[in-house]
């Protein structure tokens, strides 16, 4: 019967056959866990399964904690594209410092109304007490639905936010956990967002007695102090067990329905430091084009590669010389692979950006994860890294490279994710690195991911070859100044 309310339900998309088999089975339980890969639709299964309960009258009201890279998708892209149109909402991203229009929107939710109400939070303001506050009186004030993104976040026990999580999921009527890998290090790391869904669902009270029968400890002394050490685990067959009590898992290669490629923007956030050095080479470059002097391509697109090496984390100097610049990129692009389950391709545009990518995986993962394919590797390193990358017993996972240079004729289809760090400006360079994973050999569907500042070049140049615009035919006059401003 249930399943007949389903088949004719009114979605604003048409799900897939994997969606819809979420929808069916989980929809309506009070907790569980959405462990499913990169690009194949979380957030659409969440938003359906709210709106479903929402239509029959169980919930008044959403929370949605997510990443800062994500938050505000779900604000601007996620529930607008796929909440059905018969739903009345409204919706408010919390910030600490909110501007106007914000604050109105967060007044909003209080209003007395049948609308269903929706507080979007970025799972770092749970680390505060004026975040964890708001989130508890609106979860106190409604019957709501509790969704986390990406909840390998609140993952270490330890951590403010992940006990300030938890004790608010105990607050929510509905619960869910969204990530792709739930396991980033260890087992272990399914426990803290088990426990946000339900302090029962693994059968442990806490934490320490999780591990004492799902790992192996040893006695280790240091000075006079002694400790537990885990050394490897053990009942991992009965873990899975519980865990498919409550969780819906699907993997990429599952989805056969999918569609070829899917487009993912994950937004990065400027530093101080970024701010400042961007507004001053902004004012500098606009100088340059009221002096009324003749304004070449080349001249035009120069100026936007230095504002879109600032927001990439460095700026080049006169002499040469680069100097790093404070920035969260690296961070998000961490984030990102870690959603990640299986290999992936990274193409940034500049040489600092590859070399500090490849420290920093290199330092998560160990230097045997990461090959480069740049202007820098030589000839015989290229062919290791891409026979490497593609050996599936290879522990080579990262292939990171400049497109202009690996972006031609390799074949890259052990990946089935590609991060765009930053994106060469030209839009021929762009559609060839594309297809490095997606071509002859790919039986999956690929998904790429466009790091990107908002309200900056760098978005404007990520929207471009989306929509495959030739950017050099677009910056010369008065168009220049609308890229910069």
């Amino acid at each position: 019967m249930e399943n007949m309310w389903i088949e004719r339900y009114k979605f604003k998309n048409e799900p897939f056959a994997h969606q819809r088999k979420y929808l069916e089975d989980y929809w309506k339980r009070p907790y569980a866990a959405l462990f499913a890969d990169m690009g194949t639709g979380k957030t659409f299964m969440v938003i359906n399964n709210f709106s479903m309960l929402y239509d029959v009258g169980r919930i008044n009201a959403v929370v949605v904690i997510a990443p800062k890279g994500v938050y505000r998708n779900w604000v601007d892209i996620e529930i607008p594209k796929h909440m059905p149109d018969h739903v009345v909402y409204r919706i408010a991203l919390w910030t600490p410092s909110p501007r106007k229009a914000e604050q109105a929107q967060l007044d909003a939710l209080w209003d007395v109304s049948e609308d269903l109400k929706i507080l979007v939070m970025n799972v770092e303001a749970l680390s505060t007490q004026k975040g964890t506050n708001y989130v508890s009186r609106f979860l106190n004030a409604t019957k709501t639905f509790m969704a986390i993104d990406e909840s390998t976040t609140i993952k270490t026990p330890t951590a403010k936010r992940a006990k300030s999580v938890v004790k608010l999921g105990r607050q929510a009527a509905y619960r869910r956990i969204m990530t792709g890998s739930p396991v980033t290090r260890s087992p272990l790391d399914i426990y803290q967002q088990c426990d946000f869904l339900s302090e029962d669902c693994l059968d442990s009270p806490s934490y320490y007695s999780f591990r004492a029968r799902y790992a192996i400890l040893v006695e280790k002394t240091m000075g006079a102090h002694s400790f537990k050490k885990v050394v490897g685990y053990r009942k991992l067959d009965e873990l899975k067990e519980k865990l498919d009590k409550f969780a819906y898992r699907i993997r990429k290669e599952e989805c056969l329905d999918l569609p070829e490629k899917v487009f993912i923007k994950r937004e990065v956030n400027l530093t101080k430091e970024q701010i400042k050095a961007y507004n001053e080479m902004k004012t500098m470059a606009l100088a340059l084009f009221d002096d009324g002097e003749m304004v070449t391509t080349v001249n035009a697109l120069t100026q936007i590669m230095r504002l879109h090496q600032i927001v990439c984390g460095h700026v080049k100097l006169d002499d040469g010389t680069v100097k790093d610049l404070p920035n969260y990129r690296v961070q998000e692009l961490l984030a990102v692979v870690e959603e990640a389950s299986d290999k992936v391709i990274i193409w940034a545009n500049y040489r600092h950006d590859i070399e500090q990518i490849k420290l920093a995986l290199a330092k998560e993962y160990g230097m045997s994860a990461v090959g480069t394919f740049y202007g820098d590797t030589d000839e015989e390193e290229r062919r290791r890294v891409v026979r490497e990358f593609q050996d599936p017993d290879s522990e080579l996972r990262f292939f990171v490279g400049n497109p202009r240079t690996g972006g031609y004729g390799l074949t890259l289809t052990a990946a089935n994710t590609v991060v765009y760090y930053s994106n060469s400006f030209d839009l021929e360079v762009r559609l060839q690195s594309e297809d490095r994973a997606h071509r002859i050999g790919q039986t999956r569907s690929v998904t790429y991911v466009d790091l990107m500042c908002t309200g900056t070049v760098d978005e404007k140049i990520v929207k471009a070859l989306r929509d495959k615009i030739l950017i050099a035919n677009e910056v010369l006059g008065e168009e220049m100044k609308k890229w910069l401003i």
